[in-house]
């Protein structure tokens, strides 16, 4: 499995990172930082390229994985936005949260990744090797963390190499995390804004944008 650096600090024009870019597009599996742990990215439009990181990780189907985008205008390609969700995503992105909101129509993901929900859980993330990767592959992208299910998820290179191994395609380093832990996922696709899952970012200021949660 190659494992290629790259300076978080400008990745954009990396040749590591453009050739991360044309495995993912080609349908392999290549881990890389975001600002909470190292990802195990995959072409969110591939039902094979889906497949595989549930393979890989040992997930089961029925749990899904989150979408990774570049921007907003991305985000709204997959999920459909109202002012809620806008003005949330406005306040937190790019950062440490998932939104899960109703599925766009016509948005170009797996249904896989959704476990055919009619839902999809997307976030803009804020390391500058994930947002320039997504840019540059020119795709939504899954990207759990790069570990198997129920381990401790990574936040260095090697911890991925340590617990995946030959599952993964390629493994773009470009240093530690910052944050550490998985994002927040906030379910905003029913009446009551719902915290499925704390993470990396503070509740009270998501509170501060919806109100309470349930």
């Amino acid at each position: 499995m190659p494992i290629l650096t790259v300076d978080p600090t400008d990745p954009s024009h990396d040749a590591h990172l453009l050739q991360a870019a044309n495995a993912l597009r080609a349908g392999r599996l290549v881990a890389f930082p975001t600002e909470t742990v190292y990802g195990l990215g995959a072409a969110a439009t591939s039902d094979a390229a889906v497949a595989r990181v549930f393979q890989a990780k040992g997930r089961p189907a029925h749990n899904p994985l989150i979408v990774h985008v570049a921007d907003l205008a991305g985000a709204r390609a997959v999920a459909a936005f109202d002012e809620r969700a806008t003005v949330v995503a406005q306040a937190c992105w790019p950062g440490p949260l998932t939104l899960v909101l109703p599925r766009a129509a016509g948005a170009p993901v797996s249904a896989l990744a959704t476990a055919g929900l009619a839902t999809v859980a997307v976030r803009v993330p804020a390391h500058p090797v994930a947002r320039d990767l997504l840019a540059a592959a020119l795709l939504p992208l899954v990207a759990p963390s790069a570990n198997p299910s129920g381990r401790v998820s990574p936040t260095t290179a090697a911890h991925v190499v340590a617990e995946l191994g030959g599952a993964v395609d390629l493994v773009l380093d470009g240093g530690p995390c910052a944050v550490g832990v998985e994002s927040s996922v906030l379910d905003l696709s029913r009446g009551r804004p719902l915290l499925l899952r704390p993470g990396g970012l503070d509740a009270a200021r998501l509170e501060r944008l919806v109100g309470p949660l349930a």
